[in-house]
């Protein structure tokens, strides 16, 4: 006969935690626990902070060879002053017209999807003259950020002059060759008819090319079916991406959907790309930091679940301070960064190094990107 023992939990069980976290963040278990004298089933759960407030957490853990759990109880708090996209800096505003400072100034929050944007003197909209304003943003936990702006009543809003020099393609590759790199152009109706033979004997190996935009509705780009088939036809590689507000999950899936339905199951040689770029007005769409990079994770799942390769775009500013570490490990990510030498140090498959690029085969400017075979800095 056998005796069948049934698993008891330590008796000396240390299972601690962190008091507070901050709300939204990415905190794993592994994270969250600072002491221990047992094995976690999955360290690298996370622990829900979407909501503030006080809340229990089951803690699987294995002892023994048989699984327990624990519960630890912690508190959310939202600690974190809202972020500043646009400052609104020396702003110009039409003599005669109807002033909000909204119309100036971009603004979120990490967890608040509403924080109260106030301001201190005054704008009188029919009356030229220079107006000085203190600013402040405040989130629902009474975090905030002050600064001063100018807003400048005018009856012409001066046009900033066209000074940025332009970089001819063979000189862009000649500053960039090496070992795993190759050179390409992203590319959209703005270009209009290209000739992508010149294109791609100018030394250009791929194209990410525009399939639509998105603002409260879907709108295909006028030459997205033009340039997927000239580009192949050319022998490019090529990739797509949109241009998006999504502010919801369901818009975002939705949306990968129709790009999916637009190639009718053409293969790509490079991935899907979300482009949410709107973030001088940030506020007008309704949603946290938090919800965004959610919405982005929806889009790289369903894009997934379609049979492509998804694809974060964003600068190098908005990548460092918006878009999670968990959503930059989602999928590649395409930086933008309009320099000679980025400074970014996250990874980065392509990098948009130039939007004012001079291409043979296209009339006017053109993004120029280098595509990294390897990590850049591997």
């Amino acid at each position: 006969a056998t005796t069948t023992e049934k698993a008891e939990p330590p008796t000396d069980l240390v299972l601690l935690c962190q008091d507070t976290v901050e709300a939204c963040a990415d905190i794993t278990l592994d994270e969250f626990i600072t002491d221990r004298n047992v094995e976690l089933k999955d360290g690298s759960v996370l622990l829900d902070t979407s909501e503030i407030g006080t809340f229990d957490a089951e803690v699987p853990y294995l002892y023994n060879g048989a699984e327990f759990s624990h519960t630890l109880q912690y508190r959310v708090a939202d600690t974190t002053e809202p972020h500043i996209f646009n400052y609104g800096e020396d702003s110009w505003h039409k003599a005669g017209t109807d002033f909000d400072l909204n119309d100036y100034v971009g603004f979120g929050d990490n967890y608040d999807r509403h924080p109260v944007l106030t301001y201190e003197g005054e704008v009188d909209p029919n009356t030229v003259g220079a107006y000085p304003l203190a600013v402040t943003v405040t989130d629902s936990s009474g975090n905030s950020v002050s600064w001063n702006i100018t807003v400048n009543v005018t009856e012409n809003i001066p046009k900033p002059a066209d000074t940025i020099p332009r970089v001819d393609y063979s000189d862009f590759i000649s500053r960039y060759q090496g070992e795993n790199v190759r050179f390409g152009i992203d590319v959209s109706a703005w270009q209009a008819d290209i000739d992508y033979n010149a294109v791609r004997d100018a030394g250009c190996s791929f194209v990410i090319i525009r399939a639509g935009t998105y603002y409260n509705k879907i709108k295909p780009d006028d030459y997205f079916r033009q340039n997927l088939k000239n580009a192949a036809a050319a022998g490019l590689d090529v990739g797509v991406y949109i241009y998006t507000t999504d502010r919801s999950e369901e818009d975002a899936r939705e949306h990968a959907r129709w790009i999916a339905e637009q190639l009718d199951v053409q293969k790509l040689d490079l991935p899907i790309v979300f482009d949410w770029e709107a973030f001088s007005g940030f506020q007008q769409y309704g949603i946290s930091i938090r919800d965004l990079n959610d919405v982005y994770a929806a889009f790289a799942d369903e894009v997934s679940g379609q049979g492509y390769t998804p694809m974060l775009y964003g600068s190098k500013n908005v990548l460092e301070t918006i878009w999670s570490e968990k959503s930059k490990q989602l999928a590649p990510v395409w930086l933008a960064h309009y320099t000679n030498q980025t400074s970014y140090t996250g990874e980065y498959a392509i990098w948009q190094a130039s939007a004012y690029g001079r291409i043979p085969g296209i009339e006017g400017d053109v993004d120029m990107d280098i595509q990294y075979l390897t990590h850049p800095t591997d």
